[in-house]
């Protein structure tokens, strides 16, 4: 992976069709993703249950770009390890997740991945002040985590403001997940974010079949947030 801050739409496969993964992955690269997005839910951290490492390791041969691997579990350390097998280029934990996550981050670049870390939403950005420099991305949720759909939470655009203060000249990423649509998306990125994670904005209206909707749904987040 090389670094630059252009505008990066990042898909949530949350969003497909759950019987169609290898196709569903393959038809948002094909209409324009940058890298595809895997929502990690353990029903304890998070009040839902996802995918695993076996799903990762499935979807990998059909990625072309970035599998970028969201860990919304706890603990998430005895599981870095089996993600970065499954073929993960970069695997995010929470800061809330566990007590120790200055040694999380140590583990997933350990384990060959890039390190991201995300904040819940009332979380503030000083949270992360001392993991600057180990990690790759830091992820602002915009929503509540464990489901796809919700609401925009305003308040995070601030936080992206700060983190892209903090952040000065060091290659990390600024991911947003939760609630990115053309609305949205150009608040988030005039603020400093440049991957944005979006879900039903981008697999409203399309198919495996018919995944025209698909690109045409990516090109409207991407053009609003370059506006």
């Amino acid at each position: 992976m090389s670094f630059d801050r252009s505008i990066k739409i990042a898909p949530s496969i949350l969003s497909a069709d759950f019987a169609n993964f290898g196709a569903e992955c393959r038809a948002i690269e094909a209409q324009g993703a940058d890298w595809v997005h895997v929502d990690v839910m353990d029903g304890h951290f998070v009040p839902n249950i996802t995918f695993g490492p076996a799903t990762c390791a499935a979807i990998r041969p059909h990625i072309k770009g970035v599998m970028d691997v969201h860990l919304m579990i706890a603990p998430v350390d005895p599981y870095i390890e089996a993600f970065a097998k499954a073929g993960a280029d970069i695997i995010t934990a929470h800061v809330e997740a566990g007590p120790h996550i200055h040694r999380t981050m140590q583990a997933i670049r350990g384990a060959g991945a890039k390190a991201g870390v995300a904040l819940n939403p009332a979380t503030p950005a000083a949270a992360v002040e001392y993991l600057l420099d180990m990690v790759d991305l830091v992820c602002v949720m915009t929503v509540n985590p464990g489901f796809g759909g919700q609401k925009f939470i305003h308040s995070q655009v601030d936080k992206v403001r700060q983190l892209r203060a903090m952040i000065g000249d060091r290659p990390i990423h600024i991911e947003i997940d939760g609630g990115v649509d053309p609305t949205t998306a150009p608040l988030v990125a005039s603020a400093g974010a440049d991957v944005l994670v979006a879900g039903s904005a981008v697999f409203r209206g399309g198919s495996v079949s018919d995944p025209a909707p698909y690109g045409a749904n990516i090109r409207a987040i991407r053009d609003a947030a370059r506006a």
